[in-house]
């Protein structure tokens, strides 16, 4: 495992009840982008626990379970193509993260984040509640690194299932991001009712200058 996962902090604000933001699928051409929140105990280490980029797929499968047992709360929203195209991917991603601060607070654990530690340096403030944009927070605090596991994992489960219905595009393998092989497949095939239209012509530039 690359990294140092063991130098990831337990907290921002110490007695504060936080909440880590991420998101998974932003640079997509296909699928929903996913965000995910998690409380994380501030007592609680959990060495393997890393920024997901810097896991294996088996390392973010494997943890999954763990995060889920070990949370305080935790939740997990998704924000469709169709509305991405809407509103673009930027405020979609902000929405997901919305959502799913939406579901802790929802859940039946009866906390209420008192700050959101939010992965990157953009946000729609969520009412009421205070947060901080931490730049690759998900490689520095638990509960983003946390939230970006249970995210991608959340998300390559979604991409491979919905692969068994739209076979050729390769889902299964890119996870709805802009290989080549999945360029030339919308070439070939067109574009599926999940695929992200406002990068249309994006996709067709590429494949046309064979990138």
């Amino acid at each position: 495992m690359s990294g140092s996962p063991t130098l990831l902090q337990p907290y921002y604000s110490a007695n504060t009840v936080e909440c880590g933001l991420d998101e998974a699928g932003r640079g997509c051409i296909a699928g929903p982008v996913v965000a995910a929140a998690v409380i994380w105990p501030p007592t609680l280490r959990l060495p393997l626990i890393n920024d997901s980029k810097q896991l294996t797929e088996a390392q973010r499968f494997d943890l999954e379970p763990m995060i889920k047992e070990q949370a305080i709360a935790w939740a997990i929203a998704e924000v469709s193509a169709a509305e991405i195209d809407e509103i673009n991917i930027l405020q979609a991603s902000i929405k997901a993260m919305h959502l799913a601060v939406d579901k802790i607070i929802a859940g039946n654990t009866g906390l209420v984040p008192e700050l959101l530690l939010v992965d990157g340096n953009r946000f729609r403030p969520y009412p009421f509640l205070s947060h901080v944009c931490l730049v690759k927070g998900d490689a520095r605090f638990l509960s983003i690194a946390a939230a970006s596991v249970l995210a991608k994992t959340h998300r390559d489960r979604l991409m491979t299932t919905l692969a068994e219905s739209h076979s050729g595009y390769g889902w299964e393998h890119n996870m709805g991001y802009p290989t080549l092989m999945h360029k030339l497949a919308v070439a070939e095939l067109g574009l599926t009712p999940h695929h992200r239209l406002t990068f249309r012509m994006e996709i067709g530039k590429r494949v046309k200058k064979g990138k």
